[in-house]
This record gives structure tokens, C-alpha cells and sequence, in this order.
């Protein structure tokens, strides 16, 4: 079943933001078999909810919806019934799906549910991490930088600017790991972030 789901999720990103088209989806799914080789997830469970979780993301862009992974949660439910699948598989991925999004108050419960999360948010991180920062900033008209509003002095939650939402979101990320293995890799690529926004400072000053 895992192919077909992986079939039907993919119609759903032919016209989506590239910070978060389907080759984010195939990268939190490559993450997320880094991670599963540390525990024994139900990897049925996982990788439904691993190509289903961001189905409705283009809509939460385009302003259709108000939450794209309570959306998809319910769209996902009626793919895998489709397919198949049984109550509790169904009602597994649902909980994955809730649980990814960095702003719901939905805690993950399972450790399919920890492993998605952790593999969405590692690839929020690092190189990527930093890419799909400004392309993302990018898209909305949002300034790269501002000199005069650094990130210790910008009250937003997310940053006025995308260097401030490096230091206000994406450098908060190493917090809100689950697993282990997925605190590990978050503390490297962290590391890169911390290292490139302060690049990105002396750069900014006219240093070499």
C-alpha cells in the first residue's frame, strides 16, 4: 500500500510553493528511514503519514484552508479507506499528521507520530533549512535582512525578516526534537545555521 499512497499523495503538489513542493516530501521521507532504522516504528503507519502529511499545504497558501495538517488529516483518511486500510492504521496516521505542524498545540503521542515530526523539522534545518528559508521569504515579499531591526530587537514570533526567523524559529527547532537520533542530526545542522547566520552578519558589515 505504501507505493499507492505515495501515488495518490503526489497529485496533490502540482502547484505548490517550492519550500514545500514534493521534493520536501521525498526528503523528510529519506530522513525519516534514517531515523526508523533506530527504532521499530509500524512503518506502514509512518509512511502513510510521511507522503500524506503536507497534501494540504497549497491550500493553507493559497488561503483555502486555515490548517493544512487538519485538512489533510481528514483528506488522508479518505485516501487510505480507499486503499484499504484498516480503522487503526487510519486513525495512526491521523495522529501523525495533527501532531507534525510546528504551531498546533497536537503533542506526538506515538513514535510514528515523534519520527515524522522530527524528519519534517530536520529538514527545516541546516543547508535546506537555510534555502528554504529565503525562498520561502522570498515568495512572500518578506526582506531578507534588516540592519536596524536585529533579531534580539524584532518582538515578532516568527521574525520581521528571514535572518531573524533563522534566530527565532529555525535555531528553535533543536528544541523540539523527540528522538535521539533526530536530536543528534539536529545539533549538526544547527551548528551549520548558527555558523552561517554569523557569516551572514560579518558579511553584512563589510567584513572578508
Amino acid at each position: 500500500m505504501r507505493d499507492e499512497v505515495r501515488e495518490r499523495a503526489e497529485t496533490y503538489f502540482g502547484d505548490v510553493s517550492p519550500s514545500h513542493d514534493w521534493q520536501h516530501v521525498r526528503r523528510v521521507a529519506r530522513l525519516a528511514e534514517t531515523l526508523a532504522d533506530e527504532y521499530d516504528p509500524d512503518e506502514d503507519v509512518l509512511f502513510a503519514a510521511v507522503w500524506l502529511h503536507d497534501i494540504g499545504r497549497a491550500k493553507e497558501d493559497r488561503g483555502e484552508i486555515e490548517d493544512h495538517a487538519e485538512w489533510g488529516a481528514t483528506e488522508a483518511a479518505d485516501i487510505l479507506r480507499d486503499l484499504g486500510a484498516d480503522d487503526d492504521t487510519v486513525e495512526a496516521v491521523q495522529h501523525c499528521i495533527r501532531a507534525h505542524r510546528y504551531s498546533n498545540d497536537v503533542e506526538p503521542e506515538t513514535r510514528e507520530a515523534e519520527i515524522l515530526s522530527d524528519a519534517d523539522n530536520l529538514d527545516a534545518l541546516g543547508a535546506v533549512g537555510v534555502a528554504r528559508t529565503f525562498v520561502y521569504g522570498g515568495e512572500l515579499g518578506q526582506p531578507m535582512h534588516d540592519p536596524d531591526l536585529p533579531p534580539e530587537a524584532d518582538d515578532t514570533e516568527t521574525g520581521e525578516t528571514q535572518f531573524n526567523h533563522l534566530h527565532k524559529k529555525v535555531l528553535s527547532l533543536r528544541d523540539r526534537m523527540y528522538t535521539d537520533a533526530g536530536r543528534e542530526i539536529a545539533a549538526a545542522r544547527s551548528e551549520y545555521v548558527a555558523e552561517f547566520a554569523g557569516r551572514f552578519e560579518r558579511e553584512v558589515a563589510g567584513d572578508a
